[in-house]
Protein backbone atom coordinates (compact mmCIF):
# COMPACT_ATOMS: atom_id res chain seq x y z
CA UNK A 1 0.00 0.00 0.00
CA UNK A 2 2.75 2.43 0.52
CA UNK A 3 3.46 3.62 -2.95
CA UNK A 4 -0.49 4.18 -3.07
CA UNK A 5 -0.38 6.66 -0.60
CA UNK A 6 2.46 8.10 -1.75
CA UNK A 7 0.83 8.65 -5.40
CA UNK A 8 -2.53 9.53 -3.93
CA UNK A 9 -0.48 12.54 -1.78
CA UNK A 10 1.35 13.43 -4.96
CA UNK A 11 -1.83 13.35 -7.16
CA UNK A 12 -3.80 15.73 -4.08
CA UNK A 13 -1.33 18.42 -3.81
CA UNK A 14 -1.80 19.63 -7.84
CA UNK A 15 -5.74 18.47 -7.37
CA UNK A 16 -6.43 20.84 -4.41
CA UNK A 17 -5.05 23.71 -6.20
CA UNK A 18 -7.52 22.51 -8.94
CA UNK A 19 -5.03 21.79 -11.13
CA UNK A 20 -5.28 17.99 -13.12
CA UNK A 21 -2.02 16.68 -13.20
CA UNK A 22 -1.82 13.21 -14.03
CA UNK A 23 1.65 12.98 -13.97
CA UNK A 24 2.46 11.08 -10.86
CA UNK A 25 3.29 7.44 -12.93
CA UNK A 26 5.61 9.48 -15.09
CA UNK A 27 7.16 11.29 -11.92
CA UNK A 28 7.74 7.58 -10.24
CA UNK A 29 8.77 5.38 -12.78
CA UNK A 30 11.91 8.09 -14.05
CA UNK A 31 12.56 8.94 -10.76
CA UNK A 32 13.05 4.99 -9.65
CA UNK A 33 14.92 4.46 -13.21
CA UNK A 34 17.37 7.16 -12.11
CA UNK A 35 17.50 6.67 -8.73
CA UNK A 36 18.80 3.22 -9.05
CA UNK A 37 21.22 4.62 -11.47
CA UNK A 38 22.55 6.57 -8.55
CA UNK A 39 22.22 4.16 -6.00
CA UNK A 40 24.36 1.28 -8.53
CA UNK A 41 26.78 3.93 -9.18
CA UNK A 42 27.23 5.41 -5.83
CA UNK A 43 28.56 3.50 -2.12
CA UNK A 44 28.46 5.02 1.38
CA UNK A 45 27.09 3.98 4.74
CA UNK A 46 23.20 3.79 5.00
CA UNK A 47 22.53 6.23 7.28
CA UNK A 48 23.23 8.38 4.22
CA UNK A 49 22.76 6.39 1.36
CA UNK A 50 18.90 5.89 2.20
CA UNK A 51 17.99 9.10 2.24
CA UNK A 52 20.07 10.65 -0.46
CA UNK A 53 19.27 7.99 -3.06
CA UNK A 54 15.49 8.94 -2.24
CA UNK A 55 16.26 12.61 -2.17
CA UNK A 56 17.77 12.39 -5.75
CA UNK A 57 14.53 10.56 -7.00
CA UNK A 58 12.04 13.26 -5.55
CA UNK A 59 14.27 15.76 -7.09
CA UNK A 60 14.18 13.91 -10.44
CA UNK A 61 10.08 13.79 -9.80
CA UNK A 62 10.05 17.18 -8.80
CA UNK A 63 11.19 18.43 -12.12
CA UNK A 64 9.02 16.15 -14.18
CA UNK A 65 6.22 17.61 -11.94
CA UNK A 66 7.99 21.16 -12.76
CA UNK A 67 7.26 20.48 -16.73
CA UNK A 68 3.46 20.44 -16.98
CA UNK A 69 3.37 23.19 -13.68
CA UNK A 70 5.42 25.99 -15.77
CA UNK A 71 3.35 25.11 -18.93
CA UNK A 72 0.45 25.97 -17.68
CA UNK A 73 1.28 28.71 -15.07
CA UNK A 74 3.38 30.57 -17.94
CA UNK A 75 1.42 29.96 -20.99
CA UNK A 76 -1.83 28.16 -19.48
CA UNK A 77 -1.34 24.90 -21.39
CA UNK A 78 -3.14 22.07 -20.35
CA UNK A 79 -1.78 20.33 -17.67
CA UNK A 80 -3.67 17.40 -18.07
CA UNK A 81 -2.50 16.95 -21.90
CA UNK A 82 1.24 17.64 -21.01
CA UNK A 83 1.40 15.77 -18.01
CA UNK A 84 0.16 12.85 -19.77
CA UNK A 85 2.16 13.09 -22.46
CA UNK A 86 5.49 13.14 -19.79
CA UNK A 87 4.38 9.97 -18.64
CA UNK A 88 5.04 8.14 -22.34
CA UNK A 89 8.56 10.15 -22.56
CA UNK A 90 9.37 9.13 -18.91
CA UNK A 91 8.88 5.60 -19.25
CA UNK A 92 10.80 5.39 -23.01
CA UNK A 93 13.80 7.23 -21.27
CA UNK A 94 13.55 5.09 -17.54
CA UNK A 95 14.16 2.35 -19.85
CA UNK A 96 16.61 3.45 -21.95
CA UNK A 97 18.82 4.57 -18.72
CA UNK A 98 18.58 1.37 -17.32
CA UNK A 99 18.43 -1.06 -19.97
CA UNK A 100 22.14 0.69 -21.97
CA UNK A 101 23.75 1.92 -19.27
CA UNK A 102 22.79 -0.06 -16.08
CA UNK A 103 21.30 -3.46 -16.66
CA UNK A 104 22.62 -6.05 -15.31
CA UNK A 105 23.96 -8.51 -18.04
CA UNK A 106 24.14 -11.49 -15.88
CA UNK A 107 20.54 -11.60 -15.17
CA UNK A 108 18.44 -13.98 -17.49
CA UNK A 109 16.07 -11.11 -17.72
CA UNK A 110 15.88 -6.98 -18.29
CA UNK A 111 16.89 -5.61 -15.23
CA UNK A 112 19.44 -3.10 -13.36
CA UNK A 113 22.26 -4.32 -11.29
CA UNK A 114 20.99 -4.85 -8.00
CA UNK A 115 21.63 -2.17 -5.03
CA UNK A 116 24.11 -2.06 -3.03
CA UNK A 117 23.24 -3.59 0.18
CA UNK A 118 23.51 0.39 1.72
CA UNK A 119 20.83 1.54 -0.39
CA UNK A 120 18.13 -1.38 0.83
CA UNK A 121 15.19 -0.80 2.71
CA UNK A 122 14.66 -3.70 5.65
CA UNK A 123 11.70 -4.95 5.85
CA UNK A 124 9.80 -3.56 9.14
CA UNK A 125 7.36 -6.65 9.82
CA UNK A 126 9.74 -9.40 8.99
CA UNK A 127 8.23 -12.42 6.58
CA UNK A 128 6.31 -10.02 5.00
CA UNK A 129 6.75 -7.31 1.88
CA UNK A 130 5.54 -4.96 4.59
CA UNK A 131 8.84 -2.69 4.66
CA UNK A 132 10.09 0.42 5.96
CA UNK A 133 8.63 2.30 3.23
CA UNK A 134 4.93 2.21 4.57
CA UNK A 135 6.15 4.00 8.06
CA UNK A 136 7.99 6.43 5.24
CA UNK A 137 4.52 7.10 3.35
CA UNK A 138 2.92 7.54 6.97
CA UNK A 139 5.75 10.16 7.59
CA UNK A 140 4.73 12.01 4.64
CA UNK A 141 0.97 11.96 4.63
CA UNK A 142 1.30 13.81 8.07
CA UNK A 143 3.81 16.24 6.88
CA UNK A 144 1.70 16.87 4.20
CA UNK A 145 -1.33 16.99 6.06
CA UNK A 146 0.80 20.11 8.21
CA UNK A 147 1.30 21.49 4.88
CA UNK A 148 -1.86 21.93 3.64
CA UNK A 149 -3.42 22.83 6.46
CA UNK A 150 -1.12 24.52 8.63
CA UNK A 151 0.99 26.63 6.43
CA UNK A 152 0.29 30.11 4.37
CA UNK A 153 1.25 28.06 1.15
CA UNK A 154 -0.70 25.30 2.09
CA UNK A 155 -3.86 27.78 2.37
CA UNK A 156 -2.80 29.43 -0.92
CA UNK A 157 -3.01 26.35 -3.30
CA UNK A 158 -6.55 25.15 -1.42
CA UNK A 159 -7.54 28.91 -1.61
CA UNK A 160 -6.57 28.78 -5.27
CA UNK A 161 -8.24 25.46 -5.95
CA UNK A 162 -11.21 26.88 -3.82
CA UNK A 163 -11.69 30.02 -6.47
CA UNK A 164 -8.83 30.98 -9.15
CA UNK A 165 -10.34 34.42 -9.27
CA UNK A 166 -10.96 35.24 -5.82
CA UNK A 167 -7.39 34.20 -4.98
CA UNK A 168 -5.92 36.55 -7.88
CA UNK A 169 -7.99 39.18 -6.54
CA UNK A 170 -6.69 38.56 -2.85
CA UNK A 171 -3.51 38.96 -3.40
CA UNK A 172 -2.03 35.32 -3.70
CA UNK A 173 0.66 34.81 -6.05
CA UNK A 174 -0.97 31.86 -8.40
CA UNK A 175 2.14 31.52 -10.25
CA UNK A 176 3.52 30.44 -7.71
CA UNK A 177 1.05 28.20 -6.40
CA UNK A 178 0.42 26.02 -9.73
CA UNK A 179 4.11 25.80 -10.03
CA UNK A 180 5.46 24.42 -6.37
CA UNK A 181 1.92 22.24 -6.38
CA UNK A 182 3.00 20.43 -9.11
CA UNK A 183 6.71 20.42 -8.29
CA UNK A 184 5.84 19.08 -4.64
CA UNK A 185 3.40 16.09 -6.10
CA UNK A 186 6.09 15.09 -8.53
CA UNK A 187 8.70 15.13 -5.44
CA UNK A 188 6.78 12.32 -3.20
CA UNK A 189 5.75 10.68 -6.55
CA UNK A 190 9.72 10.18 -7.06
CA UNK A 191 10.40 8.66 -3.48
CA UNK A 192 7.56 6.85 -4.26
CA UNK A 193 8.74 4.72 -6.86
CA UNK A 194 12.11 4.52 -5.11
CA UNK A 195 11.26 3.23 -2.21
CA UNK A 196 9.47 0.52 -4.15
CA UNK A 197 12.51 -0.10 -5.53
CA UNK A 198 14.29 -0.30 -2.28
CA UNK A 199 11.85 -2.09 -0.57
CA UNK A 200 10.55 -5.16 -2.78
CA UNK A 201 12.98 -5.52 -5.82
CA UNK A 202 16.39 -4.32 -4.76
CA UNK A 203 16.56 -3.65 -8.32
CA UNK A 204 15.27 -1.77 -11.21
CA UNK A 205 13.17 -4.46 -13.17
CA UNK A 206 9.45 -2.79 -14.37
CA UNK A 207 9.32 -3.06 -17.94
CA UNK A 208 6.39 -1.83 -17.86
CA UNK A 209 4.55 0.86 -15.89
CA UNK A 210 3.31 -0.66 -12.73
CA UNK A 211 0.40 1.37 -11.98
CA UNK A 212 0.64 3.15 -9.03
CA UNK A 213 -0.02 6.61 -10.22
CA UNK A 214 -3.74 5.91 -11.28
CA UNK A 215 -3.96 3.77 -8.48
CA UNK A 216 -3.07 7.37 -6.62
CA UNK A 217 -5.62 9.25 -8.91
CA UNK A 218 -8.04 6.55 -7.79
CA UNK A 219 -6.94 6.63 -3.82
CA UNK A 220 -7.31 10.52 -4.14
CA UNK A 221 -10.84 10.90 -5.05
CA UNK A 222 -11.88 8.43 -2.87
CA UNK A 223 -10.19 10.09 0.23
CA UNK A 224 -11.41 13.15 -1.34
CA UNK A 225 -7.99 14.76 -1.71
CA UNK A 226 -7.41 14.77 2.68
CA UNK A 227 -3.97 13.41 3.47
CA UNK A 228 -5.30 11.27 6.14
CA UNK A 229 -8.31 9.67 4.46
CA UNK A 230 -5.95 8.89 1.62
CA UNK A 231 -3.83 6.69 3.95
CA UNK A 232 -7.04 4.67 4.58
CA UNK A 233 -8.69 4.87 1.25
CA UNK A 234 -4.99 3.28 -0.07
CA UNK A 235 -5.37 0.01 2.54
CA UNK A 236 -9.42 -0.12 1.33
CA UNK A 237 -7.48 -0.44 -2.39
CA UNK A 238 -4.36 -2.56 -1.28
CA UNK A 239 -7.00 -5.27 0.79
CA UNK A 240 -9.44 -4.93 -2.68
CA UNK A 241 -6.84 -6.29 -4.46
CA UNK A 242 -5.17 -8.55 -2.48
CA UNK A 243 -8.88 -10.25 -1.65
CA UNK A 244 -9.57 -10.27 -5.60
CA UNK A 245 -6.55 -12.18 -6.07
CA UNK A 246 -7.21 -14.54 -3.10
CA UNK A 247 -10.92 -14.73 -4.77
CA UNK A 248 -9.88 -15.84 -7.87
CA UNK A 249 -7.75 -18.62 -6.34
CA UNK A 250 -10.22 -19.82 -4.55
CA UNK A 251 -13.44 -19.52 -6.69
CA UNK A 252 -14.79 -18.92 -10.29
CA UNK A 253 -15.01 -15.05 -9.57
CA UNK A 254 -12.44 -13.25 -11.93
CA UNK A 255 -10.42 -10.26 -10.22
CA UNK A 256 -10.96 -7.91 -12.82
CA UNK A 257 -14.43 -7.71 -10.42
CA UNK A 258 -12.13 -5.40 -8.12
CA UNK A 259 -11.83 -3.26 -10.80
CA UNK A 260 -15.51 -3.37 -11.00
CA UNK A 261 -16.15 -2.22 -7.19
CA UNK A 262 -13.73 0.21 -8.01
CA UNK A 263 -15.54 2.22 -10.96
CA UNK A 264 -18.55 2.00 -9.12
CA UNK A 265 -17.17 3.68 -5.89
CA UNK A 266 -15.37 6.66 -8.34
CA UNK A 267 -18.64 6.48 -10.12
CA UNK A 268 -20.74 7.07 -6.64
CA UNK A 269 -18.30 9.68 -5.20
CA UNK A 270 -18.64 11.40 -8.80
CA UNK A 271 -21.96 11.49 -8.63
CA UNK A 272 -22.54 12.99 -5.16
CA UNK A 273 -19.91 15.99 -6.15
CA UNK A 274 -22.16 16.58 -9.45
CA UNK A 275 -25.98 16.35 -7.14
CA UNK A 276 -23.91 18.94 -4.86
CA UNK A 277 -23.27 21.21 -7.29
CA UNK A 278 -26.60 20.54 -8.44
CA UNK A 279 -27.83 21.62 -5.26
CA UNK A 280 -26.20 24.47 -4.70
CA UNK A 281 -27.25 26.10 -8.06
CA UNK A 282 -30.78 25.58 -7.12
CA UNK A 283 -30.43 26.97 -4.07
CA UNK A 284 -28.83 30.39 -5.52
CA UNK A 285 -31.33 30.22 -8.04
CA UNK A 286 -34.62 29.87 -5.49
CA UNK A 287 -32.55 32.79 -2.63
CA UNK A 288 -32.21 34.88 -6.45
CA UNK A 289 -36.18 34.53 -6.84
CA UNK A 290 -37.30 35.20 -3.25
CA UNK A 291 -35.03 38.67 -3.34
CA UNK A 292 -37.11 39.46 -6.48
CA UNK A 293 -40.26 38.74 -5.05
CA UNK A 294 -39.46 40.53 -1.67
CA UNK A 295 -37.92 43.66 -3.09
CA UNK A 296 -40.83 46.74 -3.10
CA UNK A 297 -42.66 47.95 -6.03
CA UNK A 298 -41.34 50.97 -7.75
Amino acid sequence: ASPIIFCGLAISIPFQAEQFNIGAEGALFIGAAIGTAFAVSTNMPMIIHIPLVLLVAGLVGAFWGFIPGILKAKWNASELVASLMLNYVAYFLGLYIINYHFRDKAAGYLVSYQLPKTAWLSQFVPGTRIHWGIVIAFIFAILVYFFLYHTTLGYEIRMTGFNLHFSKYGGINVFKVIVISQVIGGFIAGVAGMTEVMGIHRRFNWQMSPGYGWDGVVVAIIGRNHPISIIFASLFLAYLRVGGQVLNLLSDIPSEMVTVIEAIIILLITAEAFLEQWRYRITIKEAERKEVEHEPAS
